[in-house]
């Protein structure tokens, strides 16, 4: 089978397409032979800086959506031939992937296979981000950073259909703010954004903050918040030192600070990660979601996909199409 892998950390040159034997799967585990696979951010961090790379050489990946080639023992509800997404610590660039059977989701009807690769991580970290972490109630308002990358888009959406009174956006140029405004956001501000947003409520500030960023982006998000706000750090995009607070920045506001890691909660609780990925699921079943692919490559120009996302100029959902 093929698969593009890199032996060394580096830029998008060092993405080599080569082959190899088909795994099989072992106890609990799943085949999947791939049709989809979904470019994520970490895929190029884990190209460029080793981020939650095991051992060289590694082959990228997440997400992908295909169909069960074989199922290992113990294995239950899943057969040969079914079409299923999955999520995977790694291993999605290629023809083939074994993945747990606990991170292995069925596909109702109205979900084709290349939706399907958009959603194993987007969907159910919006979803995690909105309600589970987030506990966002009816008439709240929310600050989305990063609002027309592939979260971001699915979070416009999520919040409004929530109830969240107003959903704010903040994006790195005019032209993600367009996308973004028309992905339920109901206003995007471009760049800066602390007194903008204490423009736009009042001087009250937001009452959830989601922030993928990290670094001044999330002391900033923080100074946002409305009194009992909630801020919710799902990554460090900036590659900044780590944040740190304590009582003197929490108690005057009584903010509270959370974090959210899909790949972590799916190594160390799956069964949780699949509950919030059926919920999720649903909502693009429904028709209340839609994530649109706004780039495709083939597999042996997953290098080019990197490039792209490097520009850091991307909305929606990057893929490779494998099968075919």
């Amino acid at each position: 089978m093929r698969v593009v892998r890199f032996e060394k950390f580096g830029g998008p040159e060092v993405l080599t397409v080569t082959r190899a034997p088909a795994p099989r799967p072992g106890p609990g585990q799943v085949a999947i032979d791939v049709a989809y696979a979904g470019v994520n951010f970490a895929d190029v961090k884990s190209r460029g800086e080793g981020y939650r790379v095991p051992s060289l050489p590694f082959v990228p990946g997440l997400e992908v959506s295909g169909w069960i080639r074989a199922v290992g023992d113990g294995v239950t509800g899943l057969e040969a031939g079914r079409p299923v997404a999955a999520l995977t610590p790694g291993g999605g660039y290629a023809e083939t992937v074994v993945v747990d059977a606990a991170t292995v989701f069925t596909l109702p009807d109205s979900i084709d296979l290349r939706t399907a690769a958009t959603l194993p991580t987007v969907l159910p970290t919006a979803h995690a981000l909105l309600h589970e972490v987030g506990r966002l109630r009816a008439g709240e308002t929310v600050l989305v950073q990063g609002a027309a990358g592939g979260v971001g888009t699915v979070l416009g959406q999520l919040a409004g259909a929530a109830g969240a009174g107003r959903v704010y956006g903040v994006v790195s140029g005019a032209a993600k703010a367009e996308y973004a405004l028309a992905h339920g956001y109901d206003e995007v501000f471009v760049g800066g954004f602390a007194d903008e947003v204490r423009a736009a409520t009042g001087g009250r500030g937001v009452d959830l903050a989601l922030d993928p960023v990290g670094g001044e982006t999330f002391r900033r998000s923080l100074e946002a918040l409305a009194p009992f706000g909630r801020l919710v750090s799902y990554g460090n995009a900036s590659g900044a030192e780590p944040w740190r607070l304590g009582q003197p920045e929490l108690f005057p506001g009584a903010f509270s600070v959370a974090g959210f890691s899909l790949l972590t909660l799916a190594a160390t609780e799956p069964a949780t990660v699949r509950e919030i990925a059926t919920r999720a699921f649903r909502a693009v079943a429904e028709g209340t979601v839609r994530l649109p692919v706004t780039a495709e490559f083939p597999l042996a120009e997953a290098a080019e996909a990197h490039r792209l996302m490097e520009t850091r100029t991307t909305t929606g959902k990057l893929l490779l199409r494998v099968a075919g």
